[in-house]
């Protein structure tokens, strides 16, 4: 269990917006996971954390 609290310590202590944008992209690759040639994900975590910045 101290294995995944480790893994999981850089996403938890960040800060919101930053959380905000890691929930977004792995949503966004589970969206793409039905896929059998998944595409465009690099096109959609630039958008992502475009929106996210602004």
């Amino acid at each position: 269990m101290n294995d995944i609290n480790n893994i999981q310590q850089p996403i938890t202590s960040a800060p919101p917006q930053i959380q905000q944008i890691i929930e977004r992209v792995l949503q966004a690759e589970k969206d793409k996971l039905y896929m059998k040639f998944p595409r465009n994900i690099n096109d959609d975590i630039l958008k992502i954390i475009k929106e996210e910045v602004q």
